[in-house]
């Protein structure tokens, strides 16, 4: 069982935190919860307490005797502050410590995990900006807010993520404790599958859920990269702490991709593009001919996104790409690897009820430096982990050789 403290602010998504705590109580966590009396205008005492089976600490004076502004920051194995005002982030850049949950949060030693919610404005304001690097430039983990409805009619940057992300987020930040070793890196992950049109109502496309691309924008999150997810056509939950682009057709995602790796460390092509779209798009829809017979479809060659990436490689940029194959797999993701220019790529084979949809993966490493590793049958979120730690120390041997040059 995971020691967690959970800081409550004073927004209108306080409510969500209430998801967020039940959560991690049926989950098995013990939980401390810690509002700020802003957050009880909002939820009252009763509720956290309640939820979480504990009693609620509110005021640094409460239970003195116990020091508790000293003992629940030294307790906490974890603490999520959710949501995080702009006001409670300014006051943690800056070590003000005026109420119980900034005492918490300068005791305590474990990861942090802020989850911002306020309106566009006040989360794009210089000053916001400035405390925010100060927290992650100190080892703090702040999640980027989501895009969605605020407070009345306003729609923007600023909204509290699903409290389910902010759950699944901060404990695989708990496991990997305070090791970011992606930390002020920049990842783009591309994920799920392009659908070119043949007119207003079908279109070419694939089986690809992005459950894998989904699972390594996660790992890389939680390692602390700033991380680009490139979606296309995907019906999965935002995941909380990246910056998430939908695109549609293949030449959309290439666009995508192409802008967001110009700055990006490293670029993982988890998508599976279409191979091929109709030469022309029909502008309505395509009638069966009278005697049944299927109108013929010409197809053109789409571009090979990873191959011009891989050309365009910048020095030091790592780029990891996938093969998908029914057949001879391992043949064909070595010419692959050769053509693409990649670093590492990812092999696997797929069909019916294998990969597309499911839960896990089997999958084989290649590198362009002639390593294998075959990692086996694992969960994605395992495999997304593994591919990471290849990629990582291929980071690290870069930084290494820079040292020494």
């Amino acid at each position: 069982m995971t020691e967690v403290v959970l800081g409550v602010c004073g927004g209108i998504a306080a409510y969500k935190a209430c998801e967020l705590l039940r959560l991690f109580t049926e989950s098995g966590h013990g939980v401390r919860v810690v509002p700020t009396a802003s957050a009880l205008k909002f939820v009252g005492e009763p509720t956290w307490a309640a939820l979480s089976g504990r009693p609620v600490a509110t005021e640094v004076w409460d239970d003195a005797h116990e020091v508790p502004h000293v003992r629940i920051g030294r307790a906490a194995e974890l603490v999520v502050v959710a949501p995080a005002t702009a006001d409670l982030l300014a006051k943690a850049a800056h070590g003000i410590a005026d109420d119980l949950l900034t005492n918490t949060l300068l005791t305590a030693t474990c990861p942090i995990v802020y989850a911002p919610a306020m309106h566009t404005e006040m989360w794009e304001n210089p000053a916001t900006q400035a405390n925010v690097a100060t927290l992650r430039a100190r080892g703090a983990i702040v999640i980027e807010p989501a895009v969605g409805r605020l407070t009345g009619k306003d729609t923007g940057k600023g909204r509290l993520p699903d409290p389910a992300a902010i759950f699944e987020y901060a404990l695989r930040v708990h496991r990997r404790g305070l090791d970011f070793d992606l930390a002020d890196r920049h990842v783009v992950v591309t994920a799920g599958g392009t659908r070119e049109p043949l007119d207003p109502v079908r279109f070419l496309g694939n089986r690809s859920s992005g459950k894998q691309g989904y699972a390594l924008a996660r790992s890389a999150a939680a390692r602390g990269a700033r991380v680009t997810l490139i979606a296309a056509n995907v019906s999965l939950p935002d995941p909380a702490g990246v910056e998430l682009v939908r695109v549609g057709t293949t030449e959309e995602l290439r666009k995508a991709t192409v802008e967001a790796a110009g700055s990006a460390d490293v670029v993982v092509m988890a998508a599976a593009p279409a191979d091929f779209r109709p030469e022309a798009v029909a502008t309505q829809k395509i009638k069966k001919t009278e005697d049944g017979t299927p109108a013929p479809i010409v197809l053109t060659t789409n571009p090979d996104i990873a191959a011009e990436l891989g050309a365009a490689k910048r020095p030091g940029q790592i780029l990891v790409a996938f093969a998908a194959e029914t057949h001879d797999a391992l043949e064909h993701a070595r010419a692959k690897l050769v053509k693409k220019r990649a670093d590492l790529i990812v092999v696997n084979e797929v069909g019916p009820g294998l990969v597309f949809g499911q839960d896990r993966n089997t999958v084989t490493l290649l590198g362009a430096d002639g390593a294998t590793a075959a990692l086996g049958e694992l969960p994605k979120d395992d495999v997304a982990d593994m591919i990471f730690d290849h990629v990582v120390a291929r980071l690290d041997a870069q930084d290494s050789d820079a040292r020494r040059g």
